[in-house]
């Protein structure tokens, strides 16, 4: 710890904004992780018993199973069983509609996540050019007969830049890995959601001009 605050007090103020934004960016991933587990988002064990009851019509059974509505699925089915034998084009427009709910929740905060990957580096690099500007700055006033000072001035400023990257890295890599989480989950959801339109839905009505021909009617004999 004191070693820490050792490196921060060296780095100057640059090093403060930085530590807030590893600070963000530890919640944000902790937030995330927990928030997109399968079991909180599409447990497969629900979906298959979910879709053991509607190929069964047990759609009361199916509306009690999804009653909570703590995850994503759930909430999705219960809103499909609303729209039992609804027109086609009018079920599909109201999954996709609360598909998108789903999805930008699945997604929340991760942009803020890729902010914070893409900032991290700028501002230890700010830390550095003004690090640099003051040892220079010391140098012009002591002159050229210590070197060491020039040196230690530099070193001092590269420690901004350097904790830039440390946060940034592992932001920038997590925040991959939780986006093509947030796209898997979606998937699972998409796939729920045309099997819930095969279910439940009406289907589509004939189309305009075609007629079903009437079976021919048997003449009399004789």
């Amino acid at each position: 710890m004191g070693v820490l605050l050792d490196l921060i007090q060296r780095g100057g103020w640059v090093m403060y904004p930085i530590l807030c934004c590893s600070l963000a960016a530890l919640a944000i991933v902790m937030e995330r992780i927990w928030s997109l587990r399968r079991g909180k988002v599409a447990p497969r064990a629900l979906i298959y018993t979910v879709n053991d009851l509607l190929t069964k019509r047990q759609y009361d059974e199916a509306a009690f199973f999804c009653q909570d509505g703590k995850t994503a699925a759930e909430r999705l089915v219960r809103q499909a069983l609303k729209m039992i034998g609804q027109p086609r084009a009018m079920f599909k427009d109201v999954m996709e509609e609360t598909g998108r709910r789903e999805a930008v929740f699945l997604g929340s905060h991760l942009e803020l996540l890729g902010v914070i990957a893409a900032v991290s580096p700028l501002l230890g690099l700010l830390g550095t050019v003004s690090g640099m500007i003051g040892a220079f700055g010391a140098v012009a006033q002591a002159g050229l007969g210590n070197p060491g000072l020039l040196a230690g001035g530099i070193g001092q400023a590269l420690l901004t830049t350097a904790a830039g990257l440390v946060v940034a890295i592992p932001a920038m890599v997590i925040h991959r890995l939780l986006q093509s989480r947030v796209e898997s989950l979606t998937g699972d959801l998409e796939d729920l959601g045309a099997d819930l339109l095969e279910f439940l839905a009406a289907p589509d009505p004939p189309a305009p001009g075609l007629t079903t021909p009437s079976p021919l009617k048997a003449r009399p004999l004789g």
